[in-house]
């Protein structure tokens, strides 16, 4: 997956743990790594799940914002998030490649990658 503004490398499919996230502007996945990131201040907010201490994270090439990281969540439930980061499906661009055979994520149309 590359930043839908400039085609940066962010992270990977296989770093997916979860399609069902939701973000500011709607479908969110929580991936287990990130690259050509750099992520802000750790700020409280009270997300659906409950209040997480997160960090913004940007495209380190164009600085878009793409997302957050959870540092600390608050909740013993939630503990599994920290570390992790959700990139918002709208700022995601799957890459295409012959190299690798790839499917689309289940329950996403073809024309929307």
């Amino acid at each position: 997956y590359t930043c839908g503004n400039c085609r940066t490398h962010l992270t990977s499919h296989d770093d997916i743990i979860s399609k069902s996230f939701h973000g500011r502007h709607g479908r969110a996945y929580l991936f287990d790594q990130c690259v050509n990131i750099t992520t802000g201040p750790p700020e409280d907010r009270i997300l659906i799940t409950g209040l997480h201490s997160v960090c913004d994270i940007f495209c380190k090439r164009c600085e878009t914002l793409v997302g957050w990281t959870y540092a600390r969540a608050y909740e013993a439930s939630q503990k599994y998030k920290e570390g992790k980061y959700i990139i918002e499906k709208m700022f995601l661009h799957l890459e295409e490649s012959d190299y690798y055979d790839v499917d689309r994520p289940a329950g996403e149309r073809g024309d929307r990658w």
